[in-house]
């Protein structure tokens, strides 16, 4: 695992030149790739691919990077793990390769001369991102894992091209002005995060998950060697035939084989394990692989009402694994939140990147890999928000329009904090967080005219977002995608199929990235192995999206190495008691970065609309503390990184998302 940057100079720059420049830019990723360094550059050309290195796989001089193809064409910087390297190496020894070292780079690069850029990169299973640069051809190729657990940003700005593993890499790099993308910044309210391809930068690029450009001195083409819409269509047209009981099975084995693979190491490595269905099943996997017990980690929180570390040592004791408990202070945890703009180059605001953090930093005392169960929620229908949709709203469409607003009116009548107190005063309520919220989120499914519009309503932290922008403009996600109902009549799996295009890559495995490589702890992800997702999109709706039970067939499979009594409970998520801290040990600070003068020095904001809000939320209103944690977070990440002007390339959105609003519920 590393991190990797470069750049080209289209027209040629001195050695040294190129390699100051690259040397910048790797020294910004340090903490990805403590273990080692290195820049090759051609300075004829003006290009320079650099790395900062953690050496996980061959430990020795041999895994080096940027590494060359032994017959010089091709020169590689690589981040990530490809799972599958040891099939191909077989494979390229067939035909004649040799090889120096055991690293899964070398691999890749030998691949290169065997099968061509783009063909090798599509044979491979892994997590990654890879620059290549074609010494004949004078082509650099960016590349990404096919679900986006690695993160690639890239720009072209004339004749410079930059590309890195954060936008601190590229921000390294003086002679561009970064410019503020304000429609960018929209979407960012809406979702906590800056969906793909967009960055909050204008002309700064992510790399979609499964994509592949090419640049040369005069072009540049964006593509894609792998698409989940493919996937999806492919699994429709041929979907899976056998018995539930097979399909148990099969789903077991594909499992088994996806954990063993990430389980290949010359590092030690552990698991995170929450005690849920999913990093439940992965650590049975892994000790039923492994020849040792696995080192499992959690942590545990003095608020009940957010610890889940009792029902992950009731697993841990059940598998008999090697588990550590760390007991974390709700100080502790504060002590994170000024650490999060630089973690976080870009404005993001998912809370829960705090106690990802801190089981990442407290984990990698003890190992240098950890596998977690992240996807699975995404693959097996497993959020609270699609039963939601599908429970509230299907019984609720028979209820005439304006009975179901009184009632959702009724709902938001009575503040959050009300619901939250009476829930601590019912036994089984208790063990329920977030009560208010929840039933806040009943109400807005109630409120629209659609099981869409519901889904539509459910990711967005305000409906407009962009009416708290001076100048109103927000960019156009996936969200607005236009073949989606036919693509996937049934709305669940429309909503799981966005979800993996945005909230997986863009949230979910934005926040594990950057909260584990700040501490160089590399976190691999079975659930996202390519072959498990194709396979998935494969079954029936009866088994998935129309199961009797979320995660139907994956609680199959975990009943096999653990007692359903052991995780069956309310889903908790990760969640931090973000409402207390603003109303107590985060007042101070939130107060300053939402204080008039600072809202109005940055020029972004309408002022009076945000500091209202804030007003009301001190008051007791508990609704919008997300919507104010991404206001936070934001000026937090302006007052750090400070974006300069103002972009005006952003697109304008309608009030609502077409897809959502045109047609009629098929529900």
């Amino acid at each position: 695992m590393c991190g990797i940057a470069g750049l080209w100079r289209r027209g040629g720059a001195s050695r040294e030149e190129l390699a100051r420049a690259v040397e910048t830019m790797t020294a910004a990723l340090s903490h990805r790739g403590p273990d080692d360094c290195g820049v090759w550059s051609d300075s004829e050309v003006g290009i320079a691919l650099g790395q900062r290195r953690l050496s996980i796989i061959d430990l020795s001089p041999a895994g080096h990077q940027p590494m060359c193809s032994s017959d010089g064409r091709f020169v590689i910087t690589y981040n990530g793990e490809c799972y599958n390297f040891a099939d191909l190496r077989k494979a390229l020894c067939v035909r004649g390769a040799t090889f120096r070292g055991h690293s899964d780079t070398e691999v890749i690069i030998e691949g290169c001369m065997c099968w061509g850029v783009k063909e090798t990169v599509s044979r491979l299973n892994g997590m990654f991102a890879l620059a290549i640069w074609d010494t004949h051809e004078q082509r650099l190729h960016l590349a990404r894992d096919r679900m986006g657990e690695k993160p690639l940003y890239w720009a072209v700005f004339d004749s410079l091209v930059l590309f890195g593993s954060e936008l601190k890499a590229l921000r390294a790099v003086g002679s561009w002005r970064p410019r503020l993308h304000r429609g960018a910044v929209a979407a960012f309210l809406r979702h906590n995060y800056v969906p793909g391809p967009f960055t909050i930068y204008d002309g700064v690029n992510k790399l979609p998950p499964g994509g592949f450009v090419s640049i040369d001195a005069r072009s540049v083409e964006e593509g894609a060697y792998w698409k989940l819409e493919e996937a999806v269509t492919a699994g429709r047209n041929d979907p899976h035939t056998g018995s539930e009981e097979e399909l148990t099975e099969s789903l077991d084995a594909l499992l088994q084989d996806s954990v063993a693979r990430r389980m290949v190491s010359d590092v030690p490595l552990g698991a995170f394990l929450s005690g849920g269905y999913d990093s439940s099943t992965i650590v049975a996997l892994m000790q039923k692989t492994g020849s040792q017990p696995v080192k499992t980690f959690t942590i545990s929180f003095d608020d009940a009402a957010f610890d889940e570390s009792s029902y992950a040592e009731a697993i841990a004791r059940h598998l008999q694994t090697d588990h550590t408990t760390f007991p974390v202070s709700g100080a502790e945890a504060l002590a994170v939140v000024p650490k999060l703009a630089r973690m976080y180059d870009e404005p993001f605001a998912d809370s829960s990147q705090i106690p990802t953090h801190i089981v990442s930093a407290l984990t990698r005392q003890h190992v240098t890999v950890a596998l977690s169960g992240d996807g699975g929620d995404e693959l097996f229908s497993g959020y609270n928000r699609y039963r939601q949709a599908q429970n509230v709203w299907g019984p609720g469409t028979k209820l005439p329009p304006f009975a179901r607003r009184t009632i959702a009116a009724a709902i938001r009548s009575i503040p959050m904090r009300c619901y939250d107190g009476l829930a601590r005063t019912m036994p089984y309520a208790r063990r329920i967080s977030q009560v208010g919220y929840k039933a806040h989120r009943v109400a807005q499914i109630l409120d629209v005219s659609s099981i869409d519009d519901v889904y539509y309503r459910l990711v967005s932290h305000h409906e407009e977002p962009a009416e708290f922008l001076l100048d109103p403009i927000e960019t156009r996600s996936a969200l607005w995608a236009e073949n989606l109902r036919s693509l996937l009549p049934d709305p669940i799996d429309r909503m799981r199929y966005v979800d993996m295009l945005t909230y997986l890559p863009d949230d979910i495995l934005t926040k594990v990235d950057r909260a584990s490589m700040a501490v160089a702890l590399e976190v691999r992800v079975p659930f996202l192995d390519h072959r498990v997702v194709e396979w998935v999109w494969r079954l029936p709706g009866a088994l998935n999206a129309r199961a009797p039970r979320a995660k139907h067939l994956l609680r199959r499979v975990l009943a096999r190495y653990v007692p359903e009594r052991l995780v069956e409970r309310p889903k908790m998520g990760f969640g931090v008691p973000l409402a207390q801290w603003l109303r107590g040990p985060l007042r101070e600070w939130a107060d300053a970065l939402l204080a008039e003068r600072a809202l109005e020095a940055d020029g972004v904001f309408r002022t009076s609309m945000v500091r209202a809000m804030w007003t009301r939320f001190l008051s007791g209103e508990n609704r919008n503390h997300y919507l104010i944690w991404n206001f936070l977070m934001f000026q937090d990440w302006h007052r750090n990184w400070g974006a300069g002007a103002v972009s005006g390339h952003a697109t304008r959105a309608p009030s609502r998302p077409s897809q959502f609003s045109k047609t009629p519920s098929s529900s």
